[in-house]
């Protein structure tokens, strides 16, 4: 799911800017999976690594798409 930020990335490197919003939010629900995996007693590595690229791709087409 991730994954499909890539062209949005691209896209907005160049110069048709997306929406910031969207992928803001996602880096911030992974985020908060990430934490509540690493913190939990036992931790819950597939659940972490599963929305680690949500928070870089995520972080990366929102920094991307400003403008």
């Amino acid at each position: 799911m991730y994954v499909s930020y890539i062209p949005q990335i691209l896209s907005n490197l160049n110069g048709n800017y997306g929406n910031p919003v969207q992928p803001l939010v996602a880096a911030i629900n992974g985020l908060f999976w990430c934490t509540y995996a690493y913190f939990k007693k036992n931790r819950d590595w597939p659940v972490f690594l599963a929305n680690l690229p949500g928070i870089l791709f995520g972080a990366i087409a929102f920094v991307t798409a400003l403008h």
